[in-house]
């Protein structure tokens, strides 16, 4: 029997693609047999899900986990809407936003933390696309703290406790009452899921990332120019458009969704004097599902069908 060297479980990975745990299993059934263990793998059904893995997953849930003071929210994606609304999908989900509370935004992080089942979750992944015969991935994670204080969180049109295809936190830093802040926090978070009204970039003018205000002014420049007005006035005019875009994309400056006539910084500052203790937006994070994901060209199936009809 060949020694089980963490160089084999390496190289059987590299060539299954299947996770460590598994080809670690593998080659312990074996004896340390390559040829064998890539046998064993194909019979258990892990390399046909290692294949799946150059499949595009643009569906899936987007999933938030709140614990007091820390906020944490996870895209899992899959092929197809359908198995977003499988049970073991989403547990799965629910189950890795709250390990990435402790892991961070890191993936790779999360991928190797343990589940309940004892399993990575790269490994729990690998066994459920074996499973439910499609392609999966963790994209991505996000983390919010506020300390002291309460990160809040949202789900819109929720799939479940927890998870859908959009979800917000919000951290808010404050000594006042848990409950309230969470409310409060909620309130915010449906705020920025809303995108009213525009998708806010950052809490505060200065979070702003000075190449996204420079790209801005450029475009506002050219289009003040091209009104043939003298630079003087081009110069005003577009200062004048680069405050209007900071009210817009800047949370603070933004009317409140659910009561337009104040500001998130008016709303915020109120809920302060009401509770008698300072409140601070100390950050939030909005995920939609599959958002940047080139999903490729669309499929025609009627085209496709009629095609091997020979009906095209």
């Amino acid at each position: 029997m060949a020694a089980i060297t963490a160089a084999l479980v390496k190289e059987l990975r590299e060539k299954t693609g299947v996770g460590m745990m598994d080809c670690k299993k593998a080659l312990t059934e074996n004896g340390g047999d390559l040829e064998a263990s890539m046998d064993w793998l194909r019979k258990n059904g892990l390399s046909k899900a290692a294949k799946k893995a150059d499949r595009i997953a643009a569906e899936g849930l987007v999933a938030v986990a709140t614990d007091g003071s820390t906020g944490a929210v996870v895209e899992l994606n899959s092929e197809t809407d359908f198995v977003a609304r499988n049970t073991a999908f989403q547990a799965t989900a629910g189950e890795i936003a709250k390990l990435a509370l402790s892991s961070g935004n890191d993936v790779d992080a999360i991928k190797s933390a343990a589940m309940a089942s004892g399993a990575t979750v790269d490994d729990h992944l690998t066994n459920l696309i074996a499973t439910v015969g499609e392609n999966m991935s963790l994209r991505r994670a996000a983390l919010v703290t506020a300390n002291p204080g309460v990160v809040a969180g949202y789900v819109h049109n929720a799939a479940a406790d927890g998870m859908g295809a959009l979800g917000v936190i919000v951290g808010l830093k404050s000594t006042g009452d848990a409950d309230k802040l969470v409310e409060l926090g909620r309130k915010i978070a449906m705020h920025i899921a809303a995108g009213a009204p525009a998708v806010a970039l950052s809490v505060d003018v200065d979070g702003v990332d000075a190449a996204v205000v420079d790209k801005e002014r450029e475009v506002f420049a050219a289009q003040a120019r091209a009104s043939g007005k003298p630079d003087n006035i081009v110069e005003k005019m577009v200062e004048g458009r680069i405050r209007k875009f900071l009210e817009e994309v800047v949370l603070l400056k933004q009317a409140f969704v659910m009561d337009p006539d104040r500001t998130i910084e008016k709303v915020v500052a109120d809920a302060a004097a009401e509770l008698g203790a300072p409140i601070e937006i100390t950050g939030f994070e909005r995920m939609a599902l599959g958002e940047g994901v080139d999903k490729g060209p669309e499929e025609d199936f009627a085209a496709e069908v009629a095609a091997a009809s020979g009906k095209a």
